[in-house]
């Protein structure tokens, strides 16, 4: 099995290390002690370019919902929301990459990871998995983008 697996945006190799897992809203997943550890993927990564701020609108300690809405970046592109990856209760945040969100572009999969929560990963993807899902949304993603820059 690759280290990693690479999916590309037009010109921009995304890539994906083999030893984690991903989710449909575009995060990363690894197992950190008794949590998982959660960052965004080198493709939500790309759609949004260099995030500039990063809040939570819940604290740690919070039990969430698949979906519910924890927190928001803001990036060269847009402000995105971000949501649960599952249901589960926050553990911990990220505090260098609140006090300082270029590491979420940085090194997204390393220092740049975003939170921590005890949860299940049941719908979570292996890479090559999230690599078809990718196939499909990469074309709407297109269609978004030229919007953006038109």
């Amino acid at each position: 099995m690759p280290d990693e697996l690479v999916f590309m945006m037009g010109n921009f190799a995304a890539r994906f290390p083999a030893d984690r897992r991903y989710t449909l809203n575009h995060m990363w997943l690894c197992v950190e002690g008794d949590s998982l550890r959660f960052g965004l993927s080198a493709y939500a990564i790309r759609l949004l370019r260099e995030v500039y701020f990063l809040e939570w609108s819940v604290d740690a300690g919070a039990t969430v919902r698949q979906k519910d809405e924890i927190g928001a970046v803001e990036s060269a592109k847009a402000v995105a929301a971000l949501y649960a990856p599952a249901d589960g209760m926050i553990v911990r945040f990220n505090p260098d990459a609140l006090a300082d969100p270029s590491a979420i572009h940085k090194d997204n999969y390393g220092a740049g990871w975003l939170f921590e929560m005890t949860a299940r990963a049941d719908d979570a993807m292996e890479p090559a998995q999230y690599l078809s899902c990718l196939e499909t949304s990469w074309i709407k993603a297109q269609e978004l983008l030229k919007k953006q820059n038109a």
